[in-house]
C-alpha cells in the first residue's frame, strides 16, 4: 500500500541533507549487521525474484520459518492460513512483537533489475498477471531476518519474550485479523509492544526514518452502491428513470458529505473509483454500479461518512422519483481495514532513541496519510494493553532524488511497476531499528 507521500517541506529538507549523516556513535550492533548484510541481500534478491500473492505465501513462509528455527526460535507455521509465529523466551521481562508482511502484488515488474520477478499467477479476479514485490515487502522480510539474527546472538543483552511474526495478506487488509482470529494473542505470548517498519517512496535519502505519533494511516472502507432505475429506449428517456443520471447525481452529491457534513479539521476522503452501467448506445439501463473507497481516521468520522453515503444515495433516488422497492442498495465490505494509531508517548520515545542511534538528520516526524495498513489490528485487538508503532524507512535511491531536484521528475510510488528501492539501505536500517528497539524495551536484568 502507498503511504508516505512527498510534501514541499519534506522535499526541501531531504534534498538539503544530501548523503545520510554519520551515526551518532559507533556500535557493535551495526558492526555485526554489516557482517550479515551480504547474506541478507542475497535473501532479499531471492524474495524479490519469487513473490507470492496474498494468502499464497507458502514458499516464502517456509523458507523464512526455516531460518527462524535455525536461530533457536520456537516456530509455528500456518497461523492465519500462511502466517508464521516465532517465539524466543529469554527470562523475565516484557513481551515484544516484531512484524513483517510477506505478500506481493498482481503487478508486472518493469524495473529492469537483473533479479526482477518473472512470476505469474491468477488472483481472485481470474486474470492471469505478473507478480511483483511492488510495495517493498521483500525489504521488510530481509530486515526482519536481520533483526532476528542480531537479537538471537545477543540473548545476554535482553530479558523477556520476543515474538516475531510473518504476516500474510497485508495487501488485502486481511492477514493481521486472520492471525488474531487464529489465536495470535491466545496461543502465543501476548505482546505489550508491537513494532514494524515500511519502506517509503519518500523525497528523503534512502535509510531516513519517518515516524508519526497518533493517527498515522486511515480507516479504509470499500463501499458498493447498486443504483436501480427503470430502463428503456434511449430515444424516449421520459419513459424511464435513468440510473446513469441518478448515479452521476450521487457521485457529485457525495462530495458534499466531505465538504459540508464532515469537519474541515477532520481529514476525510470519498472517491468513486468505478462506475459501470449500460451495454449499448441507445438503451437506458435499469441499473448502475458504483465502487467507492472511503478514508477516515476515527471511528466516529468513519460512521459519519458511511451514514452520509447512505443518506445521499437514498435522497437522490427519492428526488428521481423511484419507488421504495427500487431504492439504491449500499453495501460496506467487511472486514474493513481500521486506521493505524501509533501510541504518542511510545512513538516519541522510540523516535528519540532512533535519533540518538542514527543521528538527528536521519529521523523526522512525517505527516499522517490516508493510505491504509492492517498493522492497525494488532493494537486494536487490545488497545488498553498493547502499544504499537509503525515507522517509515525511505527507500528512494540517490539518482531518483537527483532527478527530483534537477528535473522535477516525480518519484514512482509504491505499487508502481517501476518501484526499485535502495534495498540495502532499507534492509540495513530496518534490521538495526527493529533490533535496537527490542533491546531498549527488554533490558537485561530489568534495566
Amino acid at each position: 500500500m502507498s503511504y508516505l507521500r512527498p510534501t514541499l517541506a519534506m522535499t526541501a529538507c531531504a534534498l538539503a541533507l544530501g548523503a545520510l549523516s554519520s551515526p551518532a556513535q559507533a556500535n557493535d550492533l551495526r558492526a555485526s549487521l554489516e557482517d550479515d548484510m551480504p547474506d541478507l541481500m542475497e535473501l532479499y534478491r531471492d524474495l524479490h525474484a519469487n513473490p507470492e500473492l496474498s494468502f499464497e505465501e507458502h514458499e516464502t513462509a517456509a523458507k523464512l520459518a526455516k531460518r527462524m528455527r535455525a536461530l533457536g526460535f520456537e516456530v509455528t507455521e500456518g497461523v492465519g492460513q500462511t502466517g508464521v509465529v516465532s517465539v524466543m523466551k529469554n527470562g523475565d521481562g516484557p513481551v515484544v512483537m516484531l512484524r513483517a508482511d510477506m505478500d506481493g502484488l498482481p503487478v508486472i515488474e518493469q524495473t529492469g533489475l537483473p533479479y526482477a520477478s518473472t512470476v505469474t499467477a491468477t488472483p481472485a479476479s481470474g486474470v492471469t498477471t505478473g507478480v511483483m514485490h511492488a510495495c517493498g515487502h521483500d525489504t521488510h522480510m530481509a530486515g526482519f531476518i536481520g533483526a532476528a539474527q542480531l537479537l538471537a546472538e545477543r540473548k545476554d543483552e535482553w530479558s523477556g519474550t520476543l515474538v516475531m511474526i510473518l504476516q500474510p495478506a497485508e495487501e488485502l487488509g486481511l492477514g493481521a485479523i486472520a492471525m488474531i482470529e487464529d489465536g495470535l494473542y491466545s496461543r502465543f505470548p501476548k505482546p505489550e509492544y508491537v513494532l514494524a517498519f515500511h519502506d517509503a517512496a519518500a523525497p528523503a535519502p534512502a535509510g531516513t526514518i519517518g515516524y508519526t505519533p497518533g493517527y498515522a494511516l486511515a480507516n479504509v472502507d470499500s463501499v458498493d452502491i447498486h443504483v436501480k432505475g427503470i430502463g428503456g429506449h434511449g430515444a424516449y428517456p421520459h419513459t424511464t428513470v435513468d440510473p446513469i443520471v441518478l448515479g452521476s447525481a450521487i457521485v457529485m452529491k457525495l462530495q458534499t458529505v466531505v465538504s459540508r457534513s464532515s469537519s474541515p479539521l477532520d481529514p476525510a476522503v470519498i472517491t468513486v473509483g468505478s462506475f459501470h452501467a449500460g451495454a449499448k448506445h441507445n438503451i437506458i439501463s435499469d441499473e448502475a454500479k458504483l465502487q467507492l473507497t472511503v478514508r477516515s481516521y476515527s471511528d466516529e468520522s468513519r460512521q459519519l461518512l458511511l451514514d452520509g453515503i447512505r443518506r445521499v444515495a437514498r435522497g437522490e433516488a427519492v428526488t428521481a422519483g423511484l419507488p421504495e422497492e427500487l431504492m439504491p442498495v449500499v453495501t460496506v465490505e467487511e472486514p474493513y481495514t481500521p486506521s493505524t494509531f501509533n501510541d504518542p508517548d511510545f512513538t516519541e520515545a522510540r523516535a528519540a532513541a532512533f535519533r540518538s542511534r542514527f543521528g538527528e538528520q536521519r529521523v523526522f516526524e512525517a505527516p499522517a496519510v490516508m493510505g491504509g495498513e492492517d498493522f492497525s489490528q494488532f493494537r486494536r485487538a487490545d488497545p488498553d494493553n498493547v502499544k504499537s508503532m509503525i515507522f517509515w524507512i525511505s527507500g528512494t535511491p540517490a539518482e531518483m532524488l537527483t532527478a527530483l531536484k534537477e528535473e522535477g521528475k516525480p518519484l514512482p510510488s509504491l505499487h508502481s511497476p517501476f518501484w526499485a528501492p535502495d534495498a540495502e539501505a532499507v534492509v540495513r536500517t530496518g534490521a538495526e531499528a527493529l533490533a535496537s528497539a527490542a533491546l531498549d524495551l527488554m533490558p537485561a536484568n530489568g534495566g
